[in-house]
């Protein structure tokens, strides 16, 4: 009996025959057809640099859990976005850390026109006018417990917070903030930001809603950036988005926009690109995304260990927001990315 398997001995189809004459390959032989026929392209005008502030004169402070970061004293972070402008970064996005002696359980301080944002924004657009400011109106930089409201009784309290970022976003407005960014995820804000806006003569001043904000594990750098990690009592779940739900993203998206909203920003990203493309391709608005810092933190400690190429999965992470359609992205590489291209590489 013969044990040995028999197999078809007929002459196998041509790759022709089998790809009906179409090598998709043809267009990816060369250097030059392949730059002919790249669908997305990442530019500097694509980026937006998030940076963070701290009190004091002359002073750069490292950030631990994010290697390559700096806290800025207002003076240094006009420095900072001097050279932004002459890499040709379209924006800049702050962030502070407040002292611990400015914070309260009301996160008070955001009402104070002098307080560390505005003194910013205020030195950096008299130095470099050219340069956009997108500023943040959440409470948590300026609260004892690390929310981003009030919290009373245990509960952040939707109504009075919604009321007092309101008035913050007039006064970042009113340093010369070009957008307001609010992160805060409470019902009804971007309504009560631009009815205020409106009412006192900032029309101009746009809104870039983070729309989609979610509940999400990628944050804990950022925290230690801002000096909120100690702080946070319990979570953040009764705000932010569950990471389970999209169709939920998609209606906080809608709600923003019926509101007022005039681009929308996914934070995290790269866990969040079937979101970004949901967003462009239902609403077609200007749509960003926020490469968080545990998305940064996670390419920066694989390169340091050699794990992968850092420099070409910064490039290929970026790469990906655009092609989910995003319109920029918020990344802490933007001066390296910036400084890359800018050399042609």
């Amino acid at each position: 009996m013969n044990k040995h398997p028999t197999f078809e001995t007929r002459a196998p189809r041509s790759v022709d025959e089998i790809t009906q004459g179409r090598r998709l390959r043809r267009m990816r032989k060369a250097d030059w057809s392949r730059r002919l026929v790249q669908e997305n392209q990442l530019t500097v005008d694509d980026l937006i640099w998030p940076i963070f502030l701290c009190e004091g004169t002359n002073l750069r402070e490292d950030i631990n859990a994010m290697p390559g970061v700096q806290r800025f004293s207002v003076d240094m972070a006009v420095r900072e976005a001097e050279r932004a402008a002459k890499l040709g970064i379209p924006a800049i996005a702050t962030f502070a850390n407040i002292d611990p002696d400015q914070r309260d359980d009301a996160g008070s301080g955001i009402l104070d026109p002098d307080n560390l944002i505005n003194r910013a924004t205020r030195a950096i657009k008299h130095a470099v006018p050219e340069i956009g400011m997108i500023t943040d109106v959440a409470l948590d930089p300026f609260t004892s417990h690390g929310h981003d409201g009030i919290l009373r009784d245990g509960i952040i309290v939707n109504d009075e917070t919604v009321e007092q970022i309101a008035q913050g976003a007039v006064l970042q407005a009113a340093a010369g903030a070009d957008i307001i960014a609010p992160s805060d995820m409470m019902d009804g804000r971007i309504g009560a930001i631009r009815d205020a806006l409106d009412r006192n003569g900032f029309q101009e001043v746009a809104i870039m809603a983070y729309a989609t904000k979610f509940a999400s594990a990628f944050y804990g750098p950022y925290r230690e950036a801002i000096g909120t990690s100690g702080r946070l009592k319990g979570d953040k779940k009764t705000y932010y988005i569950d990471p389970a739900n999209a169709d939920e993203a998609v209606r906080e998206a809608e709600q923003d926009l019926a509101e007022g909203a005039d681009s929308l920003m996914v934070k995290p990203g790269l866990p969040y690109l079937d979101i970004i493309r949901r967003l462009k391709d239902t609403f077609a608005v200007p749509t960003f995304a926020y490469q968080v810092s545990g998305e940064y933190t996670m390419i920066k400690a694989a390169g340091a260990n050699g794990w992968i190429d850092e420099e070409r999965v910064m490039m290929e992470t970026l790469l990906a927001f655009k092609r989910a359609g995003c319109d920029g992205i918020l990344t802490y590489f933007a001066p390296i990315v910036a400084e890359r291209l800018k050399a042609g590489r």
